[in-house]
């Protein structure tokens, strides 16, 4: 069920006309419960008793934590962590693993041909087992009790706005607003309906209409790619993925304040960044977040000395790139940002904050280096394969000629979306869309609103998928 779909504003209203009647907070929290099931039901139903497994082992695990020590209390969190990430692992890598497994075994010599692996991947399985694993591991070191409420717990991991794209939500964060009974009112409503406004055009108008037919032809067509249309190809995947993926995050976070719940931002004008570092904390927030909690601080962080560092900014950015597809291009993409990472380090420990200083050109130059390097880590990201991936990259940085491959006037309308683009995530760039709106004449609001719909309207009936549903 796609947010940009009829069927979706028809659950919506339903769920919103259920929600504001006056019931119990336990019934509502119920009537969400249902609903979310019902969410993920409509992409397959049977996944549905993988969405429960986790949440059952998981509430059970937390719950008898609380009651162990020492041996008993890692055994508790090594069966949390075997159970969701066996899950993972099965239905995310197994075919990546079997087909590499045939490959090794190929090149020692020994013709293996394994059946055909045809195992449907769970849409959200990537977001939905790092939220609850959040929960048990908190528990286990105790920054949380565990909860109370099952139907708490149970909505927290499956609570349908965010549940198959993000942003990832933590416990701590979520289950105390279970707590207070949350009623839909007028200024939720209308706040809720403008970030959900925004978030489909970005997705509908800006990345599916504009944006992925150019990125979809230059990369389909890479060997024909030279320097100017593999740029404009991978500036308009640039654009692309960000507006698909920023706009299912504020879809979500739209939804959420319409019924009363608070989620965490999860962009924060990501290519206004100042080096990679400050890439990360703005880019899919909730996800480096959790990997900075949950993988790179307990591997040693920053405090076993610069060696260990670096090795744990390299794993940790691999494992990221791994998560994201079962593929080796997503290694290479996760491990050209640990380089970028590691590389930032090194002029910051060499230069200090140099790009900050010397008035404002030099943090322009900073950001437009930066997303200049991102960009070239997108391509392997979006190519089909390494060898698509190597021969956009090598027409990008001019070691390749090419052809002119895009459509007359294509090239205008990349260019301009991109100029827009960044200029707007500069000026944003300590800025939030709460302070925007306070600022902003209503007026304003109101004709930016209308047009935004106006074109939803009139767009194709094309409802293309979000990208990371793929994650």
């Amino acid at each position: 069920m796609l947010f940009n779909s009829l069927v979706f504003f028809v659950f919506l209203a339903l769920c919103l006309a259920l929600y504001a009647l006056p019931i119990p907070w336990r019934l509502k929290k119920l009537e969400l419960l249902v609903f979310s099931y019902l969410f993920y039901a409509a992409w397959n139903p049977p996944f549905v008793a993988l969405l429960a497994l986790s949440t059952v082992v998981d509430w059970t695990v937390a719950k008898r934590m609380a009651g162990a020590v020492g041996a008993a209390r890692r055994a508790l969190l090594l069966v949390s962590l075997s159970v969701n990430l066996g899950l993972l692992g099965y239905f995310k890598y197994g075919g990546f693993l079997l087909e590499n497994f045939q490959l090794l075994l190929a090149g020692l010599g020994v013709d293996y041909r394994p059946p055909e692996w045809s195992i449907v991947l769970p849409v959200g399985i990537s977001f939905y087992t790092f939220q609850t694993l959040s929960y048990t591991i908190d528990v286990y070191r105790g920054d949380m009790r565990p909860w109370s409420s099952f139907l708490d717990f149970a909505l927290f991991v499956s609570f349908f706005p965010q549940l198959v794209a993000g942003p990832i939500v933590r416990a701590a964060h979520f289950l105390p607003q279970c707590l207070t009974p949350r009623r839909v009112t007028a200024v939720q409503l209308g706040w809720g309906g403008a970030l959900l406004t925004l978030g489909l055009f970005e997705k509908v108008i800006l990345a599916d209409m504009l944006m992925a037919p150019v990125a979809d032809r230059v990369f389909g067509l890479a060997e024909f790619a030279g320097f100017t249309s593999a740029w404009l190809g991978t500036l308009a995947f640039s654009a692309q993925i960000f507006f698909d993926f920023a706009g299912y995050s504020t879809c979500a976070i739209g939804i959420a304040t319409m019924l009363g719940f608070a989620i965490p931002r999860n962009f924060r004008f990501p290519y206004a960044a100042v080096g990679f570092s400050d890439f990360w904390r703005r880019w899919h927030v909730s996800l480096s977040s959790w990997l900075r909690d949950y993988l790179y601080i307990p591997l040693g962080g920053n405090r076993k000395g610069r060696r260990r560092t670096l090795i744990n900014l390299a794993i940790t950015m691999l494992l990221g790139g791994l998560w994201h597809g079962a593929a080796w291009r997503f290694l290479v993409w996760g491990g050209l940002h640990g380089l970028y990472l590691v590389g930032e380090r090194a002029v910051r420990r060499r230069w200090g904050d140099v790009w900050w200083n010397g008035g404002r050109a030099r943090p322009i130059a900073a950001a437009l280096g930066t997303y200049a390097l991102v960009c070239l880590a997108w391509v392997f990201f979006r190519a089909a394969d390494f060898g698509s991936a190597a021969q956009l990259s090598l027409a990008m940085l001019g070691a390749r000629e090419g052809h002119w491959v895009l459509l007359r006037g294509t090239a205008g309308i990349v260019v301009a979306v991109t100029v827009g683009l960044l200029t707007v995530h500069w000026l944003m760039r300590e800025r939030t869309l709460e302070e925007l709106a306070r600022l902003a004449p209503r007026w304003v609001t109101v004709l930016a609103l209308a047009a935004m719909w106006i074109c939803l309207a009139l767009a194709p009936g094309d409802d293309r998928a979000f990208i990371y549903f793929q994650f």
